[in-house]
């Protein structure tokens, strides 16, 4: 199939594009990588308008360093992140999950801001944000504002973006000393959306965990922070133990959902299988989870 009519603008600064969006309303879309988009439009599962380019918003991309916040623009690529030495020295667990998104075609074109503004609950970055308690940076014509990334996903496909609003940059805390990252997903291949996905975040310090953040994608309609499984870990030693009792906690995080490639069952049964590996991951010394 082929995409319906529409008409084509491209703004070339941010002000532009935010009156454009403005003008234009639920009408309109904007272009970011383009990579879930034109094959949305393809298929006429969307039909709008007007499309936006926001490629030449040159200063919505690239990789910053600010004191101890790592700044991603919105547009920066995939594989830009996954290459970059910024990423993997300060924000690892980006580093790690890159590789996993898609395929290189498609990394090589899909945008940081584009993967998070579309919000697919499969989708490593969304996760990846939720267990970094990242920062996401809107904009608008009345200003700019922060939303914590744990509050910036409400459902399927749907986020804290207003109308009139475009997600400019994300916002990463700097890895701490001793601070560790593992992050596992369970696809049906290389390159699709996971079945199951899970990502761990922890201060290690003598086999003994600090500060655990878990979180789990693909089980329901937005990333899951598992609180009550990460409560079972902290201020302890991984033991077997400890890791059964957060397998168990997990249903008070979550139920997991079913569809047509897997029941909720075993998708409860696989994210606690992720669990128990993503914990090992982090307590490796050798070739384990990622240390800042």
């Amino acid at each position: 199939m082929k995409a319906p009519p529409f008409a084509y603008l491209r703004p070339a600064e941010l002000s532009q594009a935010l009156d454009l969006i403005n003008i234009y309303g639920t009408d309109a879309r904007l272009l970011a990588g383009g990579q879930s988009l034109l094959s949305a439009l393809n298929m006429r599962l969307a039909a709008p308008s007007v499309l936006i380019d926001i490629n030449g918003l040159t200063e919505l991309t690239g990789i910053t360093l600010q004191q101890d916040r790592l700044v991603i623009g919105a547009l920066t690529r995939h594989a830009e992140i996954e290459r970059s030495p910024l990423i993997a020295q300060h924000v690892p667990l980006l580093a790690l999950a890159m590789p996993h998104v898609a395929h290189p075609a498609v990394r090589n074109r899909g945008t940081i801001g584009g993967s998070l503004a579309f919000a697919d609950p499969a989708a490593e970055l969304p996760a990846c944000c939720v267990a970094l308690d990242a920062v996401m940076i809107i904009s608008g014509r009345s200003g700019e504002r922060r939303v914590r990334a744990r509050d910036f996903f409400h459902g399927l496909y749907e986020t804290a973006l207003q109308p009139g609003e475009i997600l400019v940059a994300v916002e990463f805390a700097i890895a701490r000393p001793g601070e560790r990252c593992a992050f596992r997903e369970l696809a049906r291949r290389q390159g699709d959306y996971a079945m199951v996905g899970a990502v761990a975040l922890s201060i290690v310090d003598g086999g003994v965990l600090h500060d655990v953040h878990l979180a789990f994608f693909g089980v329901g309609d937005r990333p899951v922070l598992a609180a009550y499984a990460a409560a079972q870990l902290e201020e302890g030693i991984a033991t077997a133990e400890r890791i059964a009792a957060a397998q168990q906690a997990l249903v008070r995080d979550f139920s997991a959902q079913g569809d047509v490639y897997c029941s909720g069952a075993m998708r409860m049964h696989l994210a606690r299988v992720l669990l128990g590996r993503v914990i090992h991951d982090l307590t490796r010394t050798d070739a384990g989870g990622v240390q800042a």
